[in-house]
């Protein structure tokens, strides 16, 4: 493929250079050590299309893949926990209801969630239930023409400012379905802020339902897995290019001291011990970008992409940790200190590697795809 971005993908990738630039930068910090969700940033993303670039038109913008995330990527330079919440809306959140709602719902929920009016969320992940989705035990039973939830998630992010949630339940032995529900339904609840090592401003908390009653059910009953695969694919890219941002955030600020910090005579940039940390690190985020952009490339279009999204997500998440690694060691004692962001990128990279599948998990299903 042709590596070279078009000049549309330019220009998207420059807009949001420019707007976390100004907008996520000066309040990242913050973010992090007063958490809670970033409601005006939330709304300003929302304001520059970013929620309805994936989806076609009339719903959306109609743009490709490559061009969400380059976006993404620039969101995560200043904040992985903003990108965190805004990926989440853009895929997840909105995308059960954008492909199956209907009539005065979709009309209610969709618009001003893509607008960033409305936070919406997806509800998977139990206490013993996390990679394994046929193992959870949340149901689903049909009360005449209501479905009724019960059972605890957790893991949610978002859930604490969310107007609706995306849930997945059982409703028979060997299958789950989507259904959407609203905040204020009976029986919802939305438990405590889960304390994280990092990306803070990423409010997640368990959620539990007790004889819910669902706005309705999205999509046809048992359909749950077979409408999650074509997202998954899509959910891994993304977290791959939140993977670069928070990367390339730590490499920028790490190369940026080694040109100001003077030891011995001369910038410490200058010493080869130096010189080899930064190499490393450019090598890595050069090598997670051209994964993540073939993944991207190949979801536009339209092959098999399952395999590469995950090697993609593998390499990205894994190049973020030695990449931040290495900007800690370039910074020394001002890489431990929270008075530089690089404190915060190391602590906040580990995300990536547990959101859109483990390494582990991964590993095992690329695998899989080369028995094939």
């Amino acid at each position: 493929m042709d590596f070279s971005l078009t000049e549309e993908q330019t220009a998207i990738q420059a807009s949001f250079r420019a707007f976390a630039e100004r907008e996520i930068r000066p309040i990242a910090a913050d973010l992090d050590k007063n958490p809670r969700f970033p409601t005006e940033i939330f709304r300003s993303i929302g304001a520059l299309g970013f929620y309805r670039m994936r989806y076609p038109e009339p719903d959306g913008l109609g743009l490709d893949m490559i061009s969400y995330v380059l976006a993404v990527e620039e969101i995560a330079r200043h904040s992985l926990a903003v990108a965190a919440v805004c990926s989440m809306q853009s895929l997840m959140g909105t995308s059960f209801v954008q492909r199956h709602a209907k009539g005065d719902v979709r009309e209610r929920i969709l618009g001003p969630a893509l607008r960033g009016e409305l936070v919406g969320t997806i509800c998977m992940t139990e206490p013993d239930a996390g990679s394994d989705l046929l193992s959870m035990s949340t149901r689903a039973v049909q009360d005449g023409e209501r479905w009724l939830i019960s059972g605890r998630k957790t893991w949610i992010t978002s859930a604490p400012a969310a107007d609706f949630f995306t849930v997945f339940a059982r409703t028979s032995k060997d299958s789950l379905s989507t259904f959407l529900v609203e905040r204020g339904a009976a029986g919802l609840d939305v438990g405590r802020a889960i304390d994280k090592m990092g990306v803070k401003a990423s409010i997640t908390s368990e959620v539990s339902f007790d004889n819910t009653p669902a706005t309705c059910i999205l999509g046809e009953v048992g359909s749950g897995i077979k409408s999650l695969r074509p997202l998954l694919s899509d959910i891994r890219v993304m977290t791959a290019a939140l993977a670069l941002g928070v990367g390339r955030g730590a490499f920028e600020d790490a190369a940026a001291y080694a040109r100001e910090r003077r030891q011995f005579g001369k910038a410490i940039g200058d010493f080869q011990a130096i010189q080899l940390h930064l190499a490393e690190m450019c090598t890595d985020l050069e090598a997670a970008r051209r994964l993540t952009q073939w993944a991207a490339w190949r979801s536009d279009c339209g092959l098999d992409n399952a395999d590469q999204a995950a090697m993609a997500k593998l390499f990205a998440s894994e190049a973020a940790q030695r990449v931040c690694d290495h900007a800690s060691r370039v910074m020394a004692s001002y890489g431990y200190s929270s008075d530089y962001a690089v404190e915060r990128y190391l602590r906040d990279a580990r995300f990536t590697l547990i959101g859109g599948g483990t390494s582990e998990i991964l590993k095992i299903n690329i695998a899989k795809g080369l028995a094939k």
